[in-house]
């Protein structure tokens, strides 16, 4: 039905993604497994990925990512069905990581499990697992090397309804062998991320976005 769909939804009323999620249970009692796929339209030439791989770097993703962007700019997905797999996941491609690399990871439980389901109990215990897992992870970030840390969207478990909500997101960038960063405040948006990644590989700049690469370092070489 959703590939019936896809082909239906052509210009003008071309939708970015048509997503089959499967579900179980009964009427009222609704649960989304993890066995969902996206059909995507192709992204514009002008993104960021293949940017980065005409520059000579690799991008590997994690989760769903890959369906995201159809494939355009990834060199490798890694399948995952849920935040536990999806960190396990990271752990193991980042300790074979090569220079010029960059990993994509989503961690699909915010969304699917608890945010647009309004569960802030399961948020909450979600939170603390990966608080957990990240306590881990950032004494094995290398020097140099980049971590950032944001959502594709608000989703407050506690906003009625299953809609995104429209708070806005976290960035958290850290860059190993850095003790402590400055207060990047406010973003434009997410053009502010690509610039930035863009900056680090020394790719050629996109179209829209300031880099805060610069502002990371500043501690660094006082």
């Amino acid at each position: 039905m959703c590939e019936v769909a896809r082909e239906l939804l052509q210009p003008p009323h071309r939708v970015s993604r048509v997503i089959a999620r499967p579900f179980t249970g009964a009427s009222g009692a609704y649960v989304r497994t993890p066995h969902r796929h996206d059909y995507s339209v192709l992204p514009p030439k002008d993104l960021l990925l293949p940017s980065l791989q005409e520059s000579g770097v690799r991008v590997e993703s994690i989760g769903k990512i890959y369906d995201l962007y159809a494939g355009v700019g990834i060199d490798h997905t890694h399948p995952s069905k849920n935040n536990a797999e999806g960190m396990a996941k990271l752990d193991e491609v980042y300790a074979a990581a090569r220079d010029r690399q960059l990993v994509l990871l989503n961690l699909v439980d915010f969304d699917m499990l608890w945010g647009h389901r309004n569960d802030p109990e399961g948020m909450r215990d979600g939170l603390e697992a990966f608080d957990r897992w990240l306590g881990g992870f950032l004494p094995r970030l290398r020097d140099g090397d980049l971590l950032l840390l944001t959502a594709d969207h608000g989703n407050d478990p506690t906003t009625p309804g299953t809609d995104h909500s429209r708070e806005t997101v976290p960035l958290l960038a850290c860059l190993g062998g850095l003790d402590e960063g400055p207060d990047l405040g406010t973003q434009q948006g997410f053009m502010d991320v690509a610039a930035t990644l863009a900056d680090f590989f020394g790719a050629p700049a996109p179209r829209h976005g300031t880099s805060f690469l610069a502002r990371l370092t500043e501690r660094r070489t006082t």
